[in-house]
């Protein structure tokens, strides 16, 4: 039975001598082993089912191939599993007195390995099969690889699958039109680069990847991010995107529900606006969007506190004089009661209402004093200074200018006639 892991091996004795331990956690293989006889009288019958030898813990790491033998029987002193569904686990041991500290396990292999370290402690027989005591082969540990870099088509394997313990993955220049499903599979993603290859479609299924905190997808030919991804747990966990030097001509307005990004690069694509609730990306600090069709800046583009900033080679447009005014007196139902749900915050979701209108609610319009509105509305255009949002801006053409328009939404009459300052 074995175990791949990192483990620190830590002295109780050092503190004791005022000394500090400086082991460092390395990539490790654990197994239950079955210790080898030694020179004593054979076991009589019925002590001892089987006459088996009791098991030990064998720690082999890459530069110790030969690795190192514990007892276990009845030398456990206590198990520390508090974070075991997080692939971490301590082992004590009474003799030698030291801590024996696992991390980056498989969550489920881990448990499975210490309810057979704790049969062996107390002197049981392991159900799983046990090891033997033998050198480990280097091919053991290239099983658990944590990063992975091919750059080439000649280099992509075809024929085996990806060390299941990978958390940084890399297939540039592969020519993938597809993302290989046998990726979706690794659990411990932290960092996928796709960038350079010619996919066209994103399966729902990279949010499965919970761990995943950056995606590289720059150069490929890509249409659209879809609606499924950005409401996956990639909305816990995606740090960093990129989707430079694609087709994209929209995000979805649901794309601001990634509220962990802090780092979002939309260079060279199509796109004809940003999402309007882009004020919700608040951790956002690095933003780049140069080389597109952008013809305005959402109004909620305000909200955003950026550290850099950059729009070059949009076809910004002048703020229009007159304001497109779409007010209805009264109001219709419909608004007046999108308008009461949004403004109360009531909870809504398809199991209460019918889906088309969960979308209606997902796409209103906030206006300036801060209330919704969905179909009745007064749309204005004014002027930013992109300083106001960002501490480093790059150009926004070769002019020199640092001003971009904004388009902002007035829920009613006064609240435009309050804003009009605003829009000269």
């Amino acid at each position: 039975m074995k175990l791949h892991c990192e483990v620190e091996v830590v002295s109780r004795h050092l503190p004791a001598l005022g000394l500090r331990n400086r082991a460092k956690g390395v990539r490790a293989v654990l197994s239950l082993c079955q210790q080898a006889p030694r020179t004593q009288p054979r076991p009589r019958a019925g002590s001892e089912r089987g006459g088996r030898h009791p098991a030990c813990l064998f720690i082999s790491t890459l530069k110790d191939k030969s690795g190192t033998r514990y007892e276990l029987k009845e030398n456990v002193e206590q198990f520390f599993t508090k974070f075991v569904d997080e692939g971490k686990a301590t082992v004590r041991l009474k003799e030698p007195p030291v801590d024996i500290c696992l991390s980056k396990a498989s969550a489920s292999s881990l448990k499975g390995f210490l309810s057979a370290v704790r049969l062996a402690h107390r002197g049981c027989d392991v159900e799983a099969p046990l090891s033997t005591l033998t050198p480990v082969k280097t091919s053991e540990f290239e099983k658990f690889k944590t990063k992975m870099v091919i750059t080439s088509k000649k280099d992509y394997p075809l024929s085996k699958n990806f060390p299941c313990s990978l958390e940084h993955l890399q297939t540039s220049y592969c020519g993938l039109i597809r993302v290989d499903m046998r990726m979706l599979c690794l659990k411990n993603l932290r960092k996928l680069d796709l960038s350079h290859n010619h996919i066209k479609k994103l399966p729902a299924t990279i949010g499965d990847l919970i761990h995943l905190q950056e995606l590289n997808l720059n150069d490929n030919h890509l249409e659209s991010f879809s609606v499924a991804l950005c409401q996956s747990t990639l909305q816990k966990s995606l740090r960093c995107l990129d989707l430079s030097k694609n087709k994209i001509k929209a995000l979805p307005v649901q794309f601001c529900q990634l509220r962990e990004l802090t780092d979002l690069k939309l260079d060279d694509n199509e796109l004809i606006r940003l999402p309007f609730k882009m004020g919700q990306l608040t951790n956002l600090r690095f933003l780049s969007a140069a080389q597109n069709k952008l013809p305005f800046l959402p109004s909620e583009f305000k909200n955003l506190t950026l550290e850099y900033l950059d729009l070059f080679g949009n076809i910004f447009e002048q703020p229009k004089v007159l304001p497109v005014i779409k007010l209805q007196t009264p109001l219709t139902l419909l608004e007046s009661s999108a308008r009461a749900v949004l403004d109360n915050r009531i909870p809504y979701g398809s199991p209460i209402i019918p889906f088309h209108l969960c979308q209606d609610l997902d796409t209103a319009k906030t206006c300036v004093c801060g209330r919704f509105c969905l179909s009745c509305f007064i749309q204005g255009t004014t002027t930013m200074n992109l300083h106001s949002v960002a501490h480093t801006v790059v150009l926004v053409d070769n002019m020199g200018g640092t001003e971009a328009p904004v388009i902002s939404y007035f829920c009613s009459l006064a609240c435009y006639v309050n804003s009009c300052d605003m829009l000269k």
